[in-house]
């Protein structure tokens, strides 16, 4: 059994390769547990980079146990941005602060490339997530609304 202290240093590296983001499948899996297969996921994160989307994983021996995903947006009432899509932790891997890690990344490179914020989504139940984003600095500023259209869309297609 490998001791904390005894585990390589924590990198950050974003998943660009066809190899590192089917790597980060399984994390994403535990925040978005419907994602179809291994394949669909890779495709789907392949169009959204041809948008912008950006994936960053906190690695361990070279092992995703972290991620974060990322875009950049523009809108008027918020300016230039960064959106967070996605941000997990693998369930064995919480409370080593690595959500922080990532977080702080997203926020130093916002600071950087003079982007007005860092804006992201989380469900009304989830306490623990608001409790976390509250202590990263961030502030509930609005409800987000969903229309649905009617139109079933398969992930991965």
């Amino acid at each position: 059994m490998t001791t904390h202290a005894a585990r390589t240093q924590l990198a950050l590296k974003h998943a660009e390769s066809e190899a590192e983001i089917l790597a980060c499948f399984n994390v994403m899996r535990e925040l978005r547990p419907n994602l179809a297969s291994a394949e669909s996921f890779l495709a789907q994160v392949q169009r959204m980079q041809t948008r912008g989307y950006r994936l960053l994983a906190a690695l361990e021996d070279d092992v995703p146990i972290a991620l974060a995903g990322y875009r950049d947006k523009e809108m008027l009432i918020h300016g230039h941005f960064i959106y967070v899509d996605d941000l997990v932790t693998t369930a064995n891997h919480r409370g080593q602060k690595l959500g922080e890690r990532l977080l702080q990344f997203i926020f130093e490179l916002a600071k950087t490339q003079h982007y007005s914020r860092v804006i992201l989504d989380t469900g009304l139940g989830n306490a623990l997530a608001q409790r976390f984003y509250y202590r990263m600095g961030m502030l509930a500023t609005g409800m987000h609304f969903v229309y649905e259209a009617g139109i079933k869309l398969e992930l991965g297609s």
